[in-house]
Protein backbone atom coordinates (compact mmCIF):
# COMPACT_ATOMS: atom_id res chain seq x y z
CA UNK A 1 0.00 0.00 0.00
CA UNK A 2 0.91 3.20 -0.45
CA UNK A 3 0.25 7.05 0.15
CA UNK A 4 -2.50 8.30 -2.21
CA UNK A 5 -1.18 11.35 -4.08
CA UNK A 6 -2.14 14.47 -3.16
CA UNK A 7 -2.37 13.40 0.54
CA UNK A 8 -2.35 16.58 2.38
CA UNK A 9 -0.32 15.01 5.80
CA UNK A 10 2.23 16.06 8.80
CA UNK A 11 5.83 15.94 7.07
CA UNK A 12 7.14 19.06 6.47
CA UNK A 13 9.31 17.71 3.90
CA UNK A 14 6.71 16.40 1.24
CA UNK A 15 5.54 19.18 -1.81
CA UNK A 16 1.79 19.08 -0.26
CA UNK A 17 2.43 19.24 3.28
CA UNK A 18 0.58 21.10 6.68
CA UNK A 19 4.29 20.43 8.36
CA UNK A 20 4.32 24.23 8.83
CA UNK A 21 1.07 24.71 10.51
CA UNK A 22 1.72 22.03 13.31
CA UNK A 23 2.48 23.27 16.29
CA UNK A 24 5.73 22.49 17.94
CA UNK A 25 5.96 19.38 20.41
CA UNK A 26 7.87 20.64 22.98
CA UNK A 27 8.14 20.21 26.64
CA UNK A 28 7.35 23.32 28.89
CA UNK A 29 10.76 21.67 31.29
CA UNK A 30 14.35 22.04 31.29
CA UNK A 31 15.95 18.94 32.71
CA UNK A 32 19.08 20.13 33.77
CA UNK A 33 21.72 17.41 35.41
CA UNK A 34 23.18 18.97 38.35
CA UNK A 35 25.29 16.41 41.09
CA UNK A 36 25.75 18.69 43.96
CA UNK A 37 27.34 16.25 46.32
CA UNK A 38 29.47 18.92 47.32
CA UNK A 39 30.83 17.28 50.46
CA UNK A 40 33.27 19.78 51.82
CA UNK A 41 32.09 23.05 50.85
CA UNK A 42 28.98 22.09 52.76
CA UNK A 43 29.82 20.09 55.84
CA UNK A 44 32.66 22.21 56.97
CA UNK A 45 32.82 25.28 59.23
CA UNK A 46 32.69 28.56 57.62
CA UNK A 47 34.84 31.32 58.89
CA UNK A 48 35.59 35.39 57.26
CA UNK A 49 38.51 36.10 56.06
CA UNK A 50 39.63 39.65 55.72
CA UNK A 51 42.95 39.63 53.53
CA UNK A 52 43.97 37.62 50.79
CA UNK A 53 46.68 35.89 52.81
CA UNK A 54 44.43 34.08 55.55
CA UNK A 55 46.32 32.81 58.52
CA UNK A 56 46.28 30.80 61.70
CA UNK A 57 48.39 28.93 64.57
CA UNK A 58 48.47 24.96 64.54
CA UNK A 59 50.47 23.31 67.44
CA UNK A 60 50.83 19.52 68.92
CA UNK A 61 51.69 17.94 71.89
CA UNK A 62 54.88 16.48 73.21
CA UNK A 63 55.02 12.70 72.97
CA UNK A 64 54.12 11.05 76.21
CA UNK A 65 56.83 10.07 77.96
CA UNK A 66 58.28 8.59 81.27
CA UNK A 67 57.81 11.26 83.60
CA UNK A 68 58.75 10.46 87.43
CA UNK A 69 60.44 12.98 89.84
CA UNK A 70 62.25 13.24 92.93
CA UNK A 71 60.69 14.24 96.00
CA UNK A 72 61.70 17.90 96.93
CA UNK A 73 63.67 18.37 93.68
CA UNK A 74 64.22 22.04 92.48
CA UNK A 75 62.94 22.65 88.72
CA UNK A 76 64.53 22.42 85.86
CA UNK A 77 63.18 23.98 82.62
CA UNK A 78 63.37 23.88 78.73
CA UNK A 79 62.79 26.45 76.18
CA UNK A 80 59.02 26.11 74.70
CA UNK A 81 58.20 26.30 70.93
CA UNK A 82 56.00 28.63 69.81
CA UNK A 83 52.65 27.04 67.94
CA UNK A 84 53.66 27.12 63.84
CA UNK A 85 51.91 29.76 61.72
CA UNK A 86 50.73 28.60 58.52
CA UNK A 87 48.44 30.36 56.33
CA UNK A 88 46.58 29.63 52.71
CA UNK A 89 46.25 31.93 49.66
CA UNK A 90 42.53 33.08 48.85
CA UNK A 91 41.48 32.58 45.38
CA UNK A 92 39.42 33.66 43.07
CA UNK A 93 36.27 31.97 41.01
CA UNK A 94 34.44 33.47 38.64
CA UNK A 95 31.09 32.64 36.65
CA UNK A 96 29.95 35.31 33.81
CA UNK A 97 27.23 35.53 31.24
CA UNK A 98 25.46 38.02 29.25
CA UNK A 99 21.90 37.98 28.05
CA UNK A 100 20.56 39.83 25.10
CA UNK A 101 17.01 41.94 25.83
CA UNK A 102 15.35 40.10 23.26
CA UNK A 103 15.86 37.26 24.29
CA UNK A 104 15.01 37.97 28.18
CA UNK A 105 11.62 38.89 26.91
CA UNK A 106 10.52 36.31 24.11
CA UNK A 107 8.53 34.20 24.90
CA UNK A 108 10.87 30.68 25.96
CA UNK A 109 10.52 27.07 26.68
CA UNK A 110 11.02 25.81 30.24
CA UNK A 111 11.66 29.19 31.61
CA UNK A 112 10.41 32.52 32.10
CA UNK A 113 13.32 34.16 32.35
CA UNK A 114 16.77 32.93 30.85
CA UNK A 115 18.87 35.58 33.66
CA UNK A 116 17.45 33.45 36.25
CA UNK A 117 18.01 30.07 34.75
CA UNK A 118 21.88 31.16 34.03
CA UNK A 119 21.81 32.47 37.35
CA UNK A 120 20.63 29.28 39.67
CA UNK A 121 22.96 26.89 36.98
CA UNK A 122 26.21 29.00 37.16
CA UNK A 123 25.53 29.33 40.83
CA UNK A 124 26.19 25.51 40.81
CA UNK A 125 28.94 24.94 38.16
CA UNK A 126 30.60 27.94 41.43
CA UNK A 127 30.01 25.89 43.76
CA UNK A 128 31.37 23.06 41.92
CA UNK A 129 34.33 24.41 41.18
CA UNK A 130 35.23 25.52 44.66
CA UNK A 131 34.63 21.85 45.92
CA UNK A 132 37.53 20.87 43.30
CA UNK A 133 39.68 23.68 44.67
CA UNK A 134 38.94 22.33 48.58
CA UNK A 135 39.79 18.69 47.95
CA UNK A 136 42.28 18.48 45.49
CA UNK A 137 46.30 18.41 44.97
CA UNK A 138 46.49 21.75 44.11
CA UNK A 139 48.76 24.23 45.11
CA UNK A 140 48.77 27.38 46.59
CA UNK A 141 50.23 30.38 44.61
CA UNK A 142 50.45 34.24 45.70
CA UNK A 143 49.94 35.28 41.89
CA UNK A 144 50.72 38.22 40.22
CA UNK A 145 49.55 41.26 37.91
CA UNK A 146 49.42 38.28 35.45
CA UNK A 147 48.90 35.15 37.44
CA UNK A 148 45.67 34.34 39.59
CA UNK A 149 46.10 33.15 43.28
CA UNK A 150 45.13 29.90 44.03
CA UNK A 151 44.68 27.95 47.63
CA UNK A 152 46.63 24.72 48.59
CA UNK A 153 44.02 21.63 48.60
CA UNK A 154 43.26 18.61 51.32
CA UNK A 155 45.69 16.68 49.18
CA UNK A 156 48.62 19.31 49.68
CA UNK A 157 47.93 20.01 53.17
CA UNK A 158 48.30 16.41 54.28
CA UNK A 159 51.91 16.23 54.68
CA UNK A 160 54.23 13.95 55.99
CA UNK A 161 56.90 11.31 53.88
CA UNK A 162 55.30 8.91 52.30
CA UNK A 163 55.47 5.34 54.10
CA UNK A 164 55.36 1.73 51.89
CA UNK A 165 55.48 -0.19 55.30
CA UNK A 166 51.93 -1.27 56.01
CA UNK A 167 53.29 -3.73 58.75
CA UNK A 168 52.49 -1.26 61.28
CA UNK A 169 50.98 2.34 62.42
CA UNK A 170 53.56 4.88 61.59
CA UNK A 171 52.54 7.92 58.89
CA UNK A 172 49.77 10.24 57.47
CA UNK A 173 50.66 9.36 54.26
CA UNK A 174 50.43 5.95 53.01
CA UNK A 175 51.18 4.23 49.92
CA UNK A 176 49.22 1.49 48.29
CA UNK A 177 52.30 0.41 46.44
CA UNK A 178 55.71 -0.74 48.31
CA UNK A 179 57.54 0.54 45.26
CA UNK A 180 56.04 4.11 45.85
CA UNK A 181 57.97 7.22 45.61
CA UNK A 182 54.88 9.82 46.14
CA UNK A 183 56.16 12.93 48.04
CA UNK A 184 53.74 15.68 49.23
CA UNK A 185 56.29 18.50 50.59
CA UNK A 186 53.68 20.52 53.05
CA UNK A 187 53.65 24.22 54.49
CA UNK A 188 57.29 26.21 53.52
CA UNK A 189 58.05 29.94 53.06
CA UNK A 190 54.54 30.45 53.39
CA UNK A 191 52.86 28.70 50.51
CA UNK A 192 52.37 24.75 49.65
CA UNK A 193 53.73 22.79 46.60
CA UNK A 194 51.47 20.93 44.65
CA UNK A 195 52.05 17.07 45.89
CA UNK A 196 53.78 14.50 43.60
CA UNK A 197 52.29 10.49 42.43
CA UNK A 198 55.59 9.24 41.88
CA UNK A 199 55.66 6.83 38.76
CA UNK A 200 54.83 3.33 40.64
CA UNK A 201 50.73 2.50 41.74
CA UNK A 202 48.95 -0.34 42.65
CA UNK A 203 45.45 -1.36 43.89
CA UNK A 204 43.88 0.10 47.46
CA UNK A 205 44.51 -2.33 50.03
CA UNK A 206 42.85 -2.44 53.49
CA UNK A 207 46.88 -2.67 54.91
CA UNK A 208 47.11 0.38 53.88
CA UNK A 209 43.83 2.48 54.44
CA UNK A 210 44.27 1.26 58.32
CA UNK A 211 47.59 2.61 57.66
CA UNK A 212 46.72 6.39 57.06
CA UNK A 213 43.39 6.01 59.66
CA UNK A 214 46.05 4.71 62.19
CA UNK A 215 48.69 7.35 61.85
CA UNK A 216 46.13 9.84 62.46
CA UNK A 217 44.64 8.52 65.14
CA UNK A 218 48.35 8.34 66.92
CA UNK A 219 48.88 11.74 66.56
CA UNK A 220 45.45 12.74 67.99
CA UNK A 221 43.22 13.01 64.73
CA UNK A 222 39.71 11.24 64.20
CA UNK A 223 39.44 10.48 60.73
CA UNK A 224 35.60 10.17 60.78
CA UNK A 225 35.13 10.98 56.80
CA UNK A 226 36.77 9.09 53.83
CA UNK A 227 36.75 10.74 50.48
CA UNK A 228 36.87 8.46 47.28
CA UNK A 229 36.15 8.40 44.47
CA UNK A 230 33.91 6.19 42.43
CA UNK A 231 36.55 3.64 41.77
CA UNK A 232 38.78 4.16 45.57
CA UNK A 233 35.00 3.47 46.62
CA UNK A 234 34.67 -0.04 44.72
CA UNK A 235 37.63 -1.12 46.10
CA UNK A 236 36.71 -0.27 49.41
CA UNK A 237 33.51 -1.88 48.88
CA UNK A 238 35.36 -5.37 47.99
CA UNK A 239 37.24 -5.40 51.18
CA UNK A 240 37.25 -8.53 52.83
CA UNK A 241 36.06 -7.34 55.88
CA UNK A 242 32.40 -5.49 54.92
CA UNK A 243 29.90 -7.33 56.75
CA UNK A 244 27.38 -9.17 55.67
CA UNK A 245 24.17 -7.78 55.93
CA UNK A 246 20.84 -9.60 55.72
CA UNK A 247 17.83 -7.68 55.02
CA UNK A 248 14.10 -9.61 55.46
CA UNK A 249 12.22 -9.13 51.99
CA UNK A 250 8.40 -10.02 51.65
CA UNK A 251 8.17 -13.32 49.15
CA UNK A 252 6.35 -10.91 47.07
CA UNK A 253 8.63 -8.37 46.57
CA UNK A 254 12.15 -7.71 45.03
CA UNK A 255 15.01 -8.58 46.60
CA UNK A 256 17.62 -5.46 46.99
CA UNK A 257 21.41 -5.85 46.65
CA UNK A 258 23.47 -4.52 48.88
CA UNK A 259 27.15 -4.24 47.61
CA UNK A 260 28.05 -1.15 49.06
CA UNK A 261 30.69 0.10 52.12
CA UNK A 262 28.63 3.14 53.49
CA UNK A 263 30.57 3.33 56.74
CA UNK A 264 34.29 1.56 57.42
CA UNK A 265 34.79 -0.15 61.09
CA UNK A 266 38.09 -0.16 61.98
CA UNK A 267 40.53 -0.10 65.32
CA UNK A 268 41.65 3.80 65.24
CA UNK A 269 38.75 5.83 66.61
CA UNK A 270 35.25 6.33 65.24
CA UNK A 271 33.97 4.36 62.56
CA UNK A 272 34.85 6.62 59.24
CA UNK A 273 31.50 7.53 56.52
CA UNK A 274 33.21 6.45 53.14
CA UNK A 275 31.39 9.61 50.85
CA UNK A 276 31.92 9.40 47.36
CA UNK A 277 33.41 12.36 45.96
CA UNK A 278 33.07 12.97 41.88
CA UNK A 279 35.80 15.67 42.27
CA UNK A 280 39.03 13.76 44.55
CA UNK A 281 41.51 12.64 41.88
CA UNK A 282 41.25 8.68 41.57
CA UNK A 283 44.73 8.33 43.03
CA UNK A 284 43.61 9.24 46.33
CA UNK A 285 41.69 7.92 49.57
CA UNK A 286 41.28 11.31 51.65
CA UNK A 287 40.34 10.42 55.09
CA UNK A 288 39.23 14.12 56.92
CA UNK A 289 39.24 14.52 60.37
CA UNK A 290 36.04 17.70 59.46
CA UNK A 291 36.70 19.00 63.18
CA UNK A 292 40.11 20.19 61.94
CA UNK A 293 39.30 22.00 58.51
CA UNK A 294 37.33 25.17 57.57
CA UNK A 295 36.76 27.50 54.41
CA UNK A 296 37.39 30.96 54.95
CA UNK A 297 35.79 33.30 52.65
CA UNK A 298 36.50 36.95 51.65
CA UNK A 299 33.61 37.28 49.49
CA UNK A 300 30.80 34.49 49.80
CA UNK A 301 29.18 33.17 46.45
CA UNK A 302 26.83 36.23 45.10
CA UNK A 303 26.23 37.59 41.79
CA UNK A 304 26.35 40.70 40.83
CA UNK A 305 25.14 42.73 37.38
CA UNK A 306 28.25 45.10 35.30
CA UNK A 307 27.67 47.95 33.40
CA UNK A 308 25.55 47.83 30.81
CA UNK A 309 26.74 48.75 27.66
CA UNK A 310 24.66 47.52 24.99
CA UNK A 311 20.99 45.92 24.57
CA UNK A 312 22.34 42.74 26.80
CA UNK A 313 22.55 42.52 30.60
CA UNK A 314 25.71 41.08 32.04
CA UNK A 315 25.95 39.18 35.15
CA UNK A 316 29.02 37.83 37.37
CA UNK A 317 29.11 35.53 40.12
CA UNK A 318 32.18 35.30 42.53
CA UNK A 319 33.64 33.58 45.47
CA UNK A 320 36.97 34.46 47.13
CA UNK A 321 37.89 31.47 49.56
CA UNK A 322 40.36 29.34 50.62
CA UNK A 323 40.72 26.24 52.65
CA UNK A 324 41.97 25.97 55.97
CA UNK A 325 43.94 22.99 57.61
CA UNK A 326 43.57 23.60 61.39
CA UNK A 327 46.54 20.90 62.05
CA UNK A 328 47.64 18.64 59.02
CA UNK A 329 48.21 15.23 61.21
CA UNK A 330 44.44 14.81 62.49
CA UNK A 331 43.49 13.68 58.86
CA UNK A 332 45.50 10.92 56.52
CA UNK A 333 45.73 9.79 53.36
CA UNK A 334 46.48 6.67 50.74
CA UNK A 335 48.26 7.97 47.72
CA UNK A 336 49.14 6.13 44.44
CA UNK A 337 45.84 4.28 43.77
CA UNK A 338 45.40 2.48 41.05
Amino acid sequence: MAQVTGTTWSNSTATFSMGTNVREDLEDVIWLLDPMDTWASTNLDRVDATATYHEWLQDNLAPASANAQIEGDDAGFSTAAPAERVGNVLQIARKTFIVSGTLEEVRKAGRASEIKRLGTKYLKELKRDIEYALVRNQASSLGGAATARSCAGMESWIEGPTSTSHSAVSNVVAASTLAGTATTPGFSGGTLVAPTDGTTTAALTESALKMALGGAWEDGGDPRVILASQGVKAQIDAFTGVATRFVDVDRTAKASIIASANVYVHSYGSPSMVVLSRYTRSSVALCIDPAYWAVAYLRRPFMETLAQTGDAQKKQMLAEFTLICRNSVASSKVVAIA
